[in-house]
């Protein structure tokens, strides 16, 4: 529609390069590197181009494992004025794992695919980006407002020191898209909050010869662990979020605990601590605060019963949940823009897991994920993206560029 085979076939030759550089997170392995080449590939398609590091301190205080491997913030800017449209996408990637076919950071190209580690999860996104709006520069020299691509790191261990640094310090556009691989069919309007911690039993530590001298933690964190999930899991049944989100179970709030459990000196030690972890994940109608008053109210009405005991409750993380109006004029032109394209308007659906919208939503940004897929793939061994999924949304975006800029 837009794209010619040339500029596909530079997208694609642009994705297996982005591929090569195993931009391995943990601990952030070659982001200098694809820093340089991705800021050579803007330049050359007419954007200016920052680069930023991310101060050390604050990558050093999210990632104990990052310390020595900077982060580098890509910013390209092509127009002037507003709206300013973002495209984010993150370079980082997780390590590849074992059981490949083929060498995880040697890209290949077969049966439509594009195959390696990053290829869905998102360099295939970046790469559907960067070549929508190669075109649309070469194409319209004069346009309204401005056009950003921003390459962030550091989604892959949370987004704080990537999407939130940028948003909160470099730029907040009016309107941002994240090519995350939702797939050309299904556009993201938000996702899950999660709320993460441990419930912490304090008993009393002693040899294992003589367990009447102690209070064993784990027997009692057993008992907790079964009567708070049966417990909660009755609660959460009643609540159902109005939103679509792929799947019916998607639509309701989960708890998963024992992930990690802690504690235990040695077995011939009666332990005196022992701790389940809890992953409790949020829909857009619920409040972090709430969930986790609520958790606490149930472990404590729990503990109660166990006066030998003490319980503890410690949070690690939280995610807000987020959502951009399904009314809003981002949602809108980028459902007619791809209709356009593809014949009909994608699902407007929640993520039922966790992206860097919440960064530009609760800094006041409407934001979306949209980008080619099969996101199914993302994580997995042998990885891959789907070539026409990749002109499918550059087309799209290129459709999207044309109804929110040009006069």
């Amino acid at each position: 529609m837009y794209i010619s085979k040339e500029d596909l076939d530079w997208g694609i030759k642009l994705l297996s390069d982005m591929i090569s550089i195993a931009t391995i997170n943990p601990p952030g392995k070659n982001f200098d590197v694809f820093a340089r080449y991705i800021s050579n590939i803007l330049n050359d398609i007419g954007m200016f181009v920052d680069v930023v590091e991310v101060p050390r301190n604050v990558v050093e205080g999210i990632c104990r494992e990052c310390v020595g491997y900077p982060r580098y913030i890509v910013v390209g800017r092509a127009g002037f004025g507003k709206p300013v449209i973002q495209f984010n996408g993150h370079y980082d990637v997780v390590p590849a794992g074992s059981g490949w076919s083929y060498n995880p950071f040697k890209a290949v190209i077969y049966d439509g695919r594009v195959l390696g580690r990053g290829a869905v999860d998102m360099k295939g996104g970046i790469a559907a980006f960067i070549i929508a709006v190669k075109v649309f520069l070469s194409r319209y020299k004069d346009f309204r407002g401005s056009i950003e691509i921003a390459l962030v790191p550091d989604e892959e261990i949370g987004g704080e020191s990537g999407s939130g640094y940028l948003v909160k310090y470099i730029s907040k556009p009016d309107y941002a898209i994240i090519a995350e691989p939702s797939n050309s069919s299904s556009i993201w309007i938000g996702h899950k909050g999660a709320l993460w911690g441990f419930v912490e039993v304090f008993g009393k530590q002693s040899h294992g010869s003589t367990p009447w001298k102690g209070v064993n933690a784990f027997e009692y964190m057993a008992k907790i662990a079964t009567r708070f999930v049966e417990v909660y899991r009755d609660v959460l049944k009643s609540r159902v979020s109005v939103y679509d989100y792929g799947v019916e179970r998607g639509a309701m709030p989960t708890i998963n605990i024992g992930g990690e459990v802690k504690g235990g000196v040695k077995i011939n030690v009666v332990p005196g601590y022992y701790a389940f972890s809890f992953d409790r994940r949020v829909i857009p109608e619920e409040k972090l605060d709430d969930v986790e008053k609520e958790i606490a109210e149930i472990v404590n009405r729990i503990a109660i019963d166990y006066p030998e005991i003490q319980v503890k409750i410690s949070i690690t993380n939280r995610l807000n949940p987020a959502l951009t109006k399904p009314e809003s004029i981002l949602v809108t032109k980028m459902r007619k823009a791809a209709k356009a394209v593809i014949g009909f308007e994608p699902k407007l659906t929640v993520c039922v897991g966790g992206l860097d919208l919440h960064y530009y939503i609760e800094q006041g940004v409407d934001a979306i994920s949209y980008g080619p897929g099969p996101g199914e793939n993302a994580h997995t061994v042998d990885e891959y993206i789907l070539i026409d999924e990749i002109e499918k949304v550059a087309n799209v975006y290129i459709a999207f560029l044309e109804s929110m800029l040009l006069s």
